[in-house]
């Protein structure tokens, strides 16, 4: 199997239908997250050893069907991108057991996340990565957006008191994230308790 041939016409295809079809107040669970999302799993893959060809195909894919559930649900959306995988990927000539390896990497991005693989712990840090960036607090503020439109947030202190919580039950599974992103949210944590 040509795994490069064969992810470059998946990737072109769920793209698309991401950019056409997502709702347009998916502010945070963008098209932009997803790009984003698989760019960082490569380079968390990469820097834990990770570089064996399948397992970075099934890697990237799952990380193009992580959050495609968005299309069909809002919550448990994970469920949904994994029906969806289970669906389109024979197509691609990806088989049962590399399906469920997709599936079981889609799932443990559920909040709390459950890694269970070394790649699944990439996929839940690649996910939440920009907790740990430069550019969280505009991605925070698009998250907040999203979750306001949808009236699960009222106020912007509720959204800093999520965040708090979110922040002291969450951390980092692979060794490349603890040292590259895990300092950087200790200190967003700390700003955002400040604005309490």
């Amino acid at each position: 199997m040509n795994f490069n041939k064969s992810y470059q016409k998946l990737q072109t295809a769920i793209l698309s239908k991401l950019k056409n079809y997502l709702a347009k107040d998916l502010f945070y669970h963008s098209i932009d997250h997803t790009i984003d999302v698989e760019k960082q799993a490569v380079r968390i893959a990469l820097n834990e050893n990770i570089n064996d060809e399948e397992d970075l195909f099934l890697l990237k894919i799952a990380c193009l069907y992580h959050d495609i559930g968005f299309l069909a649900t809002y919550a448990d959306h994970e469920i949904e991108g994994c029906k969806l995988a289970k669906l389109e990927l024979p197509d691609y000539g990806i088989n049962e057991r590399q399906i469920d390896v997709v599936c079981g990497l889609i799932m443990a991005t559920k909040i709390p996340q459950t890694p269970l693989t070394p790649l699944e712990e990439v996929i839940c840090d690649a996910d939440l990565d920009y907790l740990g960036r430069d550019d969280f607090k505009i991605i925070s503020n698009l998250l907040f957006q999203e979750i306001s439109i949808r009236g699960f947030v009222k106020s912007e202190l509720e959204w800093n008191l999520i965040q708090i919580k979110f922040f002291n039950q969450h951390h980092y599974f692979t060794n490349t994230s603890k040292l590259l992103r895990a300092p950087e949210k200790n200190k967003h944590l700390e700003e955002i308790k400040a604005l309490i």
